[in-house]
């Protein structure tokens, strides 16, 4: 792979489902090792987007490189070698209730290596350890905090060694400490293993505290309306629905 390939590569993307379009014509990259949110308002397509992104669902038109290599074209051995180059957390975690941590982070081990059982819980308590769990390996989930089922979810999306992690609303449901405490696991894996973060979020404190690179989608336009680091958007955009929503205006109708 070449150096300067970056980790995504959308081309022309419009997203939707059967005759409805969310999002038409989308063009954005992500660089390797940046933390890149997707943000805007309810209904915008944020989630949808992003599920088209790792392949979850199928575009209407225009493609998605991971790495170079085309998600939305790929078949067969190609594309489940694609599908194990990232991770994702979904919203809420997802977490199999009926397992405890450490099968949780296991579970993909057993259906994508033949490491043994024992190299596949070294490696698990690994990935446990990097999100602060490592005490909790043998606790359900029902056992454990929202915060920290979210930092599990994060810890199995790292179980295949992916250098991408796709996180839905990370933050979501957490009060502000514990979402806090959750920006800095995602600052601390991006830092120091060098993770390419791609995270869906409407969560203004986390947003400026780990955002590199956002773009803002809007439900009207059908699109990008907003690209760049969120503080100067905040601070310097003069278009009048990015104002508002960064800086937390509410609208005349609502007013």
């Amino acid at each position: 792979m070449d150096a300067t390939t970056n980790a995504i590569d959308v081309q022309n993307l419009t997203v939707g489902y059967g005759s409805t379009v969310l999002l038409e014509k989308l063009n954005f990259s992500v660089t390797q090792g940046e933390i890149f949110v997707i943000l805007g308002g309810s209904g915008c397509g944020k989630s949808s987007l992003l599920k088209n992104l790792f392949g979850l669902y199928e575009p209407i038109a225009g493609d998605v490189l991971i790495e170079g290599r085309n998600i939305t074209t790929a078949l067969g051995s190609e594309r489940q070698k694609i599908m194990t180059s990232f991770g994702v957390m979904y919203q809420q975690g997802a977490l199999f209730g009926s397992m405890n941590l450490l099968d949780n982070v296991t579970l993909f081990m057993e259906e994508y290596t033949d490491l043994t059982r024992g190299q596949m819980n070294l490696l698990a308590r690994c990935k446990l350890d990097l999100v602060g769990l490592l005490p909790y390996e043998s606790y359900m989930p029902s056992e454990i905090s929202g915060g920290m089922q979210k930092r599990a979810a994060i810890a199995r999306a790292m179980a295949l060694d992916p250098k991408i992690l796709f996180l839905d609303e990370p933050s979501a449901g957490l009060d502000p400490i514990t979402s806090a405490d959750l920006d800095s696991t995602i600052l601390d894996l991006s830092k120091n293993l060098g993770f390419t973060f791609v995270i869906v979020s409407h969560e203004l404190a986390s947003i400026y505290a780990i955002a590199d690179n956002v773009i803002m989608l809007d439900k009207g336009a059908k699109g990008i309306i907003a690209e760049g680091d969120p503080k100067a958007l905040r601070d310097t955009s003069k278009d009048p629905r990015v104002h508002q929503f960064f800086n937390r205006i509410m609208s005349k109708e609502v007013a």
